[in-house]
């Protein structure tokens, strides 16, 4: 075995293993605010899930649902993606005094406050909740929980234009 392999296996007998802030859970209840759902701009992603939970709660076709209530947006990497419309208020589309498809909201939507990002720290997860009046109150949510919404989330790739445009040609060919 070599030497700093020894070295490494000696030292992790003596740390103690690492818990994310959220060992024990966090608590959150939705105050139906809408500070997450708008004021302030921002992006609501759409997987293909979402475009065809969307699309079909709608009863549209894809092509008409990405003309009524999508968006193009730069995304990492340089592809552009599928994205929910902001009113001019910034308010996301489907907002109006709660959601309007709310048996069909984006993953996005579903998991907040749980974004890998918001968990990753406790001083991530507090500068969110000075925003989030649901935030560190209501309902106890536990680890797996939170690490279950963490995954989704995460998981959750938005749709390519190219890909969009193809789910369109192939509905236009039936």
């Amino acid at each position: 075995m070599p030497e700093s392999e020894k070295k490494s296996q000696a030292e992790n007998k003596h740390t103690k293993p690492t818990q994310p802030f959220y060992s024990k859970g966090l608590n959150f209840t939705c105050q139906r605010c809408s500070s997450c759902c708008g004021k302030a701009p921002g992006f609501v992603y759409l997987s293909k899930r979402d475009l065809t939970e969307l699309k079909n709660y709608f009863h549209l076709s894809t092509e008409d649902f990405v003309k009524n209530y999508c968006r193009w947006a730069n995304y990492y990497g340089g592809s552009t993606v599928l994205a929910l419309i902001e009113k001019k208020n910034y308010d996301c589309i489907l907002w109006n005094e709660g959601c309007t498809a709310y048996p069909a909201r984006p993953i996005q939507c579903q998991t907040y406050p749980f974004w890998t990002w918001m968990t990753d720290s406790k001083e991530s997860w507090e500068e969110c909740a000075a925003d989030c009046p649901g935030m560190n109150r209501g309902q106890h949510w536990e680890r797996e929980h939170i690490e279950s919404e963490r995954k989704r989330y995460s998981e959750n790739e938005p749709v390519t234009k190219e890909e969009v445009e193809e789910i369109i040609q192939k509905e236009r060919e039936k």
